[in-house]
Formats: structure tokens, C-alpha cells, sequence
């Protein structure tokens, strides 16, 4: 049996079969021939073996020879595009087995080159970030190609208002590797007020190094990722309205209500103070009547005294009986700050022989926690409120709703996740504040 080869790609010396070069994803032949040299005629199978079996085949597999024939077989070379198939340099060999004379076997070999192939596949998630200063993001990069890359990022914004951090900046991979890449994305300026702004940014991928340049025609290339940044203002719109109304208030308040009210308590004290002539001139005498039921009597001096209208002997004033003196206005505050995870409660006691007339509560989440929060009144839930739903919250009764001694104002906070601060730095904690006011009354003794 004699054996000879040809090659559709160069030769190399010292082989039994040339040595043939191949791309990933294309398709390289060369030939075999296989001659009878014996005296009977003689079948012969051909097998790959080496690294390249399970892509190449040999055309036909089984040749029938007269003595004294030959016949060229075609080997084939269909390596897929990989990056199991590693891009260098691959043994194939060639068995010829004959039927008649098996221990007459003989083995071809050859050297395959393959050639490099680069194609990088990039995922980000998510596209769009909300944040007063700063937004995360993932990258998740794999090697598609054959052979190991270093990894490099590019960011691109129509300004320069964004500035972009990766961890890792560069991450070398081999043949189907994946990594996670951290962005961080910052504009160095807040937004106190007004419309949430959209930043558009993008994100290209690839080869870093020296080789960079003569690699990138070759590059299976990515689009670039497009994604966003929305910087959320620091004050939410409800709350410019919210001190719109304050203001407008305030001016009817001092230009309007308090000058009205001002002038009709003068007027009030003016008429009280008022001095009444007595019949006949005469000091001690019964002044007439005012239509309160009170009088006046004549001190040395001329001077007149009296009980102002309304009022008792005592100072109370008249109502349910709850109360002495008509109360006074009172707040208390609960300071909550709670560590991501856990639970915790505040609570005001009312003080002893006191009933406090509750009118408003003010509930502060400056730092834009995440969680549950919940008032109670003594026994009864006022609200439950998720507290990423807003940044400060109030309610107000008309009838004050009344708490006794002893009985508590609490509130209870479940910590999610701590917000982030105008300071731009993630709080460590969560932070919530109840301001709770009204009018504090002495009860019945």
C-alpha cells in the first residue's frame, strides 16, 4: 500500500499530509491518496483521529483497490465558530486500515493551523437608573472568540456633565469567560427643583492592548450600549406648591387677618376698660350694668375694678369639663433611626393628668428611605404608610382627636433600605421624624 497527499493550502515539509490552515466557521480540504500495491485486491477504511476528529471527514471513508489502482480520498475541514475550538495549532491524523492485511495499518498526520477569531458579546443592565447624583449599572462581558482578550470600555455622552467609573477598568478573558464590570455613573451637580433631567450615555466595547487597531477588522464589532441617567430633584414639586400655599398664607395672615384682629381686641379692651359714671357723683355706689351680671366697685383714687365678662372666679372656662384654663398648644417630636432590616419604635407618653387634643402630624423622610411606617394612637392605627412614597407627609383634623393620660403616640418604622441625602453618600441607616401637635388640657380634678 502506498500513500500520498495534496493540500488545497501550503505545504510543510517533514509531513505525511501538508499542513493545512483553517478559519472557524469556514471550510478547508485536502487529499489522500491511497494506492493497492499488493497482489489481491483490497479494501481499505480511512478514520480521523487527534483534536480534530469531531470536525473533519473523509471523503469516501472506504476505498476498493485492484491491485496495482489507486484512488484520492478528500479530508474536510469544518471547524465551528467556537470558543471551544482554541485558535493555534491542532494535530490531525489519518488511519488507512486495510481489510485483508490489517496489521498493514498505517497513520497520515498533519498539523491544522486555526486561525484567531474575536467577537465580544455585552450585555448592561438595567438601561435607565434614577438618582439625585449618582446611578449603578452592570456589565456583563463574554468572550466569544478563540483566543484571550483584554477587555476595555468606552463611554460616550454629547456633554461632559456625566463622569463613569468600571470595576474592573480592563478584565483580561479567555475563550468563552465571562466577567462582571461595575459602572458607576456621577454628575457632579444636583437638581434642587423642578423636572427630573434625562442624561443618555453609551457604552462601546472592546479589545484593549497594542494589538487593538490590527485586531478591529477582524472584531466581530457590538453596537454600543445606549442607556440613561435620570436625576431626580432634591425637592419634589408637591413640596414648591406646598410652599407656595405657606407663603400665600402667611402673607394673608399678617396683611390681612392679624391687622383685622389686632383692631377688634383693641376695640374689646377699649369698651371693658371703659370708666361708668355713678348716679350722683357718689364713690362706693352700684355701677348700671354692663349685661354680664358683674359690677365695679370704687377703690381710694377713683379707681374702679371688675371681673371680665365671661369668666368665673376660678379661671375655667366652659367646655366638657376636660380641661382647665382652655389648654395650651403643645408638640412633641419622635426621632427614629432604624438600621437597614430591623424594626424599631418611638413613642410620646402622655403626661399625667393631661389630655392631649391631637390637630397635626408631620411624618420626615429626608433621606428617602425605603420601608413601612406606622402611626398609632394610643390603641387605634392612624396610617400605614410604605415610605418610599414620599419625603414629608401631613395630616390635619378639624376635631382634635384626643388622647388620655398615660396613652402613648408611637410610631413604628420597618427599615427596607436607607436613602440616599442631598449629601449624595448612602445614609446607614434609616431616619424618620413625627412632629405631633395640638392642645395640651389639664383634666377634671
Amino acid at each position: 500500500m502506498t500513500l500520498s497527499a495534496a493540500s488545497s493550502g501550503p505545504g510543510a515539509p517533514g509531513l505525511d499530509i501538508p499542513a493545512v490552515t483553517v478559519a472557524p466557521g469556514d471550510t478547508a480540504t485536502t487529499t489522500l491518496t491511497v494506492r493497492n500495491d499488493s497482489d489481491i485486491v483490497e479494501a481499505y477504511s480511512l478514520e480521523v483521529v487527534g483534536g480534530c476528529a469531531a470536525w473533519t471527514t473523509v471523503e469516501p471513508a472506504r476505498v476498493s483497490l485492484y491491485p496495482g489502482t489507486s484512488e484520492t480520498v478528500t479530508i474536510r475541514l469544518t471547524p465551528p465558530r467556537s470558543p471551544e475550538i482554541r485558535a493555534g495549532e491542532i494535530p490531525l491524523g489519518v488511519r488507512v486500515l486495510p481489510t485483508e492485511h490489517p496489521e498493514s495499518v498505517r497513520v497520515r498526520e498533519t498539523i491544522v493551523h486555526v486561525e484567531a477569531f474575536h467577537e465580544l458579546h455585552t450585555e448592561l443592565a438595567p438601561r435607565r437608573r434614577r438618582g439625585w447624583l449618582r446611578g449603578r449599572y452592570q456589565l456583563a462581558v463574554r468572550n466569544q472568540g478563540n483566543t484571550p482578550v483584554q477587555v476595555g470600555f468606552t463611554p460616550g455622552q454629547a456633554g461632559e456633565e456625566l463622569g463613569f467609573a468600571f470595576s474592573p477598568a480592563e478584565p483580561k478573558l479567555e475563550p468563552g469567560e465571562s466577567a462582571e464590570v461595575g459602572l458607576r455613573v456621577r454628575r457632579g451637580k444636583p437638581v434642587w427643583f423642578g423636572a427630573p433631567v434625562v442624561w443618555p450615555f453609551t457604552v462601546d466595547t472592546a479589545e484593549s492592548g497594542d494589538q487593538e487597531e490590527a485586531r478591529r477588522d477582524e472584531t466581530a464589532v457590538q453596537p454600543p450600549l445606549d442607556a440613561e441617567f435620570v436625576q431626580i430633584p432634591v425637592f419634589p414639586k408637591w413640596l414648591l406648591a406646598v410652599l407656595a400655599a405657606l407663603l400665600a398664607l402667611l402673607l394673608a395672615w399678617f396683611t390681612l387677618v392679624r391687622p383685622a384682629v389686632r383692631s377688634a381686641a383693641k376695640d374689646a379692651a377699649k369698651e371693658v376698660a371703659q370708666p361708668r359714671p355713678t348716679p350722683g357723683g357718689e364713690q362706693g355706689g352700684e355701677t348700671p350694668g354692663t349685661g354680664t351680671g358683674g359690677g365695679s366697685s370704687a377703690k381710694p383714687g377713683g379707681q374702679k375694678s371688675g371681673a371680665p365678662s365671661g369668666t368665673g372666679g376660678d379661671g375655667t372656662s366652659s367646655g366638657d369639663g376636660t380641661s382647665t384654663g382652655g389648654g395650651q398648644q403643645s408638640s412633641a417630636t419622635i426621632d427614629l433611626q432604624t438600621s437597614g432590616g430591623a424594626t424599631k419604635t418611638g413613642t410620646y407618653r402622655v403626661p399625667k393628668d393631661t389630655v392631649f387634643g391631637i390637630t397635626d402630624i408631620v411624618v420626615a423622610n429626608f433621606q428617602g428611605d425605603e420601608g413601612v411606617l406606622t402611626i398609632t394612637f394610643g390603641e387605634r392605627k392612624i396610617t400605614t404608610i410604605a415610605m418610599e412614597t414620599f419625603r414629608n407627609q401631613d395630616y390635619h383634623w378639624v376635631t382634635p382627636i384626643k388622647i388620655p393620660e398615660n396613652d402613648t403616640v408611637t410610631v413604628n418604622v420597618t427599615c427596607a433600605k436607607p436613602g440616599t441625602p442631598a449629601t449624595g453618600r448612602q445614609a446607614q441607616r434609616c431616619h424618620e421624624v413625627l412632629n405631633v401637635s395640638g392642645v395640651l388640657s389639664r383634666t377634671t380634678q
